[in-house]
């Protein structure tokens, strides 16, 4: 587990330093999720207003049902549609840096814009996993949600790779699902291993947040109070959008490592150790 974290760490810092080179991709993680808000303001007001936000219970009309389902798909749809947009607007960014290009937020967006109808695509079997996992889930309660736990465990796993190859080979959602899952068999365990060190890690870096806001509470009065707690408040904010661009830039790394040896010389020469990589790698059994 420590050689783990080692290796993950080193990995981040190679990634940080994509990052530092191009400052400004840490924005689309932020425009995604105001993006990702106003979807959720632009569904919630309507169905708290109509009384449509319940989930069924068995009494309602088949109807009342397909409302209540169709209008949750949409929600998945346009929020899968938002966070995929920037997250390939992240991953093509540091696809053209490691390839030695000069990436910016215009050609960021450029690239996002050029593969609109495969994010749309991606985004409608996104939405569609997404509520035949929610449908499993309301089934039962306890069952239900253990078994959509696991599913959609495995569904993150396999879709790992998706965005990555939509932004370099422009393949359709189903191919690109299908070349995830293959390369996943080829890169065993790298995925999972690497976002869970990124999660561990951030998770100790956002303690000093837990602090200020116990400083503020134990200083007591309410101006110490509302400063402490608004800087952790700002503090963790920015980590999050620290770690989403980060985990971005590793999976279009994990990406180019699974590409072949061209694409790990191409990582190498933009500071990615790829023999570290190769040690981070779980056997597969």
């Amino acid at each position: 587990m420590f050689a783990k974290l080692s290796y993950t760490w080193t990995l981040m810092r190679s990634s940080w330093d994509v990052l530092k080179r191009d400052k400004e991709l840490i924005l689309f993680p932020l425009f995604s999720g105001i993006a990702c808000l106003l979807v959720m303001a632009s569904f919630i007001v309507p169905l708290v207003m109509t009384d449509t936000w319940r989930p069924p219970t068995g009494t309602e009309t088949m109807a009342q049902k397909i409302v209540y389902y169709g209008i949750l798909f949409a929600f998945y749809f346009c929020t899968y549609f938002v966070i995929t947009f920037f997250n390939t607007a992240i991953i093509a960014s540091a696809v053209r840096r490691m390839e030695g290009g000069e990436p910016t937020l215009g050609t960021g967006f450029a690239d996002a814009f050029s593969r609109i109808h495969l994010i749309a695509g991606w985004a409608l079997v996104s939405a569609t996993v997404g509520l035949i996992l929610r449908m499993i889930e309301e089934r039962s309660e306890k069952v239900g949600r253990f078994v959509a736990g696991l599913l959609g465990i495995a569904w993150t796993v396999t879709s790992y790779l998706v965005v990555p190859i939509l932004v370099v080979e422009r393949k359709g959602p189903i191919a690109a699902l299908k070349q995830s899952a293959s390369m996943l068999r080829r890169t065993w365990g790298e995925q999972i291993a690497g976002n869970f060190s990124f999660g561990l890690v951030f998770f100790l870096l956002s303690l000093p947040a837990f602090a200020l806001g116990a400083i503020g509470v134990m200083l007591g009065g309410m101006v110490a109070m509302v400063t402490f707690i608004g800087l952790a408040v700002v503090y963790l904010i920015v980590l999050g959008l620290v770690q989403s661009t980060l985990q971005s830039i590793f999976q279009a790394a994990v990406y180019l490592y699974a590409s072949g040896e061209p694409a790990r010389r191409q990582l190498e020469s933009h500071g990615f150790p790829v023999q570290l990589i190769d040690r981070a790698m779980v056997a597969k059994s």
